[in-house]
């Protein structure tokens, strides 16, 4: 139960640091730069940690010889979903970007565990644990179709125009394998946490390679224009790379206690519960959204999932 309540709870912080992370791009004026400020100060917030509880931030430097390169790319996958994220967006719409991500999640989450790939834990994958993840998808379209419907029915939204079904088959294609990456980034990260002895030293060195690499990134793109349209007056403005810190490190420990497919669903959860309460509460500045009777049915829809695969 511990571990579940922990998946929930960082769960939660995922939409308040997209909330939060939004509002520090409109500042600085880019999503790269936006990026790289979270990833630092979660890299910061982390190393402080790390030093408190391991003494050091070094480790034995055979493990780059003697462990598999993909041990050390977690990092990298963080980058790649966050920027994914921001390039899906204006083409496929706020309701897609969310489902065929988590899609990708859910489906590599079970494979993973299947498996055993990246020296993941073996879970069979027995077809109620494929009902399981099924009823968190239902939940999850549920959930975020139907904010979408009441956001067009209250502001009178005209509908996205369409695109080639082509074209637009590829970014749905790349939001799932997105998703994937995003999967594969917990089960790395929670056997970088294995082979280090520590969970938080392996958070740390994750958010430290997304932090590099996004500092390249924005080296690259320092010459594009800024577009700033808000002044940094409130001080959670920079919480964003601390939430994302405590995320990662969950994750890093959910992976070896859960398996990489329970603990992908059991953070969507809290994403979604999160989510719905930033809309009902209208939390860091959001218009308040009351929550909809069928949007808490589909929550009981994804439990219902999370439930058939923990059990069976």
């Amino acid at each position: 139960m511990f571990a579940i309540a922990v998946g929930v709870l960082i769960g939660i912080g995922l939409p308040l640091q997209t909330s939060i992370n939004s509002r520090l791009r409109a500042f600085l004026g880019s999503p790269f730069r936006a990026s790289l400020i979270s990833f630092a100060i979660g890299t910061a917030f982390l190393a402080v940690i790390t030093l408190v509880s391991q003494g050091s931030l070094l480790f034995a430097g055979q493990l780059f010889t003697t462990q598999p390169w993909w041990l050390w790319s977690g990092g990298l996958l963080g980058v790649v979903y966050l920027t994914g994220n921001i390039l899906l967006f204006p083409k496929l719409g706020s309701v897609q970007t969310v489902i065929f991500p988590i899609f990708g999640q859910i489906l590599a989450g079970l494979l993973i565990d299947n498996f055993a790939w990246f020296g993941a834990r073996h879970i069979v994958l027995t077809p109620l644990r494929v009902g399981g993840a099924l009823l968190v998808l239902v939940g999850v379209i549920g959930t975020v179709a139907i904010t979408d419907l009441i956001d067009r029915h209250h502001n009178r939204l005209e509908p996205t125009p369409s695109r080639p079904d082509a074209s637009l088959w590829l970014w749905r294609l790349a939001g799932v394998l997105t998703g994937m990456g995003s999967a594969v980034q917990t089960t790395v990260n929670g056997r970088l946490g294995v082979v280090l002895g520590s969970k938080v030293q392996a958070a740390f060195v994750s958010f430290l390679v997304g932090t590099l690499t996004l500092a390249v990134i924005a080296l690259v793109t320092r010459h594009l224009p800024r577009e700033t349209t808000q002044q940094a007056n409130t001080w959670w403005l920079w919480l964003g790379g601390m939430i994302g810190a405590l995320y990662v490190f969950g994750n890093v420990y959910l992976a070896v206690a859960l398996g990489t497919g329970l603990a992908v669903v059991i953070v969507l959860i809290g994403l979604m519960v999160g989510s719905l309460l930033i809309d009902q509460f209208g939390w860091l500045g959001t218009t308040r959204k009351p929550i909809d009777r069928l949007q808490l049915v589909s929550l009981l829809v994804m439990a219902a999932g999370v439930a058939l695969i923990r059990l069976f």
